[in-house]
């Protein structure tokens, strides 16, 4: 076992049973061929020499279009040889819909005690002194079992487990207020690239799968998660002055101004989570987080058309435009900033 303490002495973290590692491009690229059985409720898989028991595949998730937990779980499977790339390594927040994606839906930071033995866990100290010991999904047997406990979509932390203060990311979660609608987030998303582009930061768009964009911007790892999201919260509060009639930074709702776009540097902050790329979201059709190119952005584009049932044929003419978050050249250097 390995351990790394971060230079915050109430945040430290630990992976048992597995390795410790930084996540890196999958060698194996792609999606897998592995099919979820259609014709059973229950199935006990091996994948990769590891037995994952998949549960009440039969489940109605989405009733408006009879999308089933084993349609959720062999869309996870067709994905996973680009999805997993994103979440390896790092502390996952389970956010569970035992009874589909309009059901009542529950937290759940702990692994279970329960979960396999080959699942490795996260352990991170909180500021309340309380050890954490959050799951952690490397490969495809992890994924269909954390996506058998109603994981609709994955929360991954924004570092990875061998030091949980220091993220490789930095992101602009956009959203927008009352009155607001979708064209107004791209408008808004195109402004952030602009700014971002002033400070030769490259930038990587996502739909949110919800209602918003999100904007990834890779970073050298070396600042702490409260560097980062001061970064965050200045770059927005500058970038909303300039574009009042578009843009809020006003955290407090009670302030915050209708038919504006919040630029949430909050999200930034740590022990926070945000649906990763190519995460399922519950709602209606099944839409998925999808990354997205600033041309698309540009021409014009909709939540409903990044879903569930479509999102492998994209992956196969696109391949990941998110790949550029897994790389090690062309992070930008917050450092530089400070």
């Amino acid at each position: 076992m390995s351990t790394r303490t971060s230079a915050s002495a109430t945040h430290r973290s630990t992976l048992r049973s597995g390795r410790l590692s930084r996540p890196a491009v999958s060698a194996r690229r792609g999606q897998s061929n592995l099919e979820i059985p259609s014709d059973s409720k229950d199935a006990t898989l091996t994948v990769d020499g590891k037995t994952v028991t998949l549960t009440n595949l039969a489940k109605v998730f989405w009733p408006e279009d009879q999308i089933t937990k084993r349609d959720l779980l062999q869309y996870y499977a067709d994905v996973s040889g680009y999805l997993l790339p994103h979440i390896r390594s790092r502390a996952m927040v389970m956010k569970r819909y035992p009874d589909g994606a309009y059901g009542e839906f529950f937290f759940q930071k702990r692994a279970p005690s329960s979960r396999p033995e080959w699942v490795p866990v996260c352990e991170i100290l909180h500021p309340s002194a309380n050890v954490v010991d959050f799951p952690v999904i490397n490969d495809l047997a992890g994924l269909l079992w954390v996506v058998n406990l109603g994981c609709i979509d994955l929360n991954p932390w924004y570092a990875c487990c061998d030091d949980v203060d220091r993220p490789d990311y930095l992101h602009f979660d956009l959203d927008p207020t009352p009155g607001a609608e979708f064209p107004l987030v791209l408008e808004a998303a195109l402004l952030i690239r602009e700014a971002l582009d002033a400070l030769k930061i490259k930038s990587y768009p996502k739909t949110t799968g919800s209602r918003g964009i999100h904007i990834y911007v890779p970073i050298v790892r070396g600042p702490v998660q409260k560097e980062v999201w001061t970064f965050a919260k200045a770059f927005s509060i500058s970038i909303a002055q300039k574009h009042p009639k578009v843009l809020t930074s006003e955290y407090r709702v009670a302030k915050r101004p209708a038919n504006r776009v919040l630029v949430d540097y909050n999200q930034n902050a740590w022990g926070r989570t945000l649906a990763s790329v190519y995460s399922v979201r519950p709602k209606p059709h099944a839409p998925v987080s999808a990354p997205v190119t600033w041309e698309e952005i540009e021409r014009g584009i909709a939540i409903e058309d990044f879903r569930m049932d479509n999102m492998k044929q994209r992956l196969e003419q696109t391949g990941d435009l998110f790949r550029p978050l897994l790389l090690q050249k062309n992070r930008f250097n917050l450092s530089a900033l400070q």
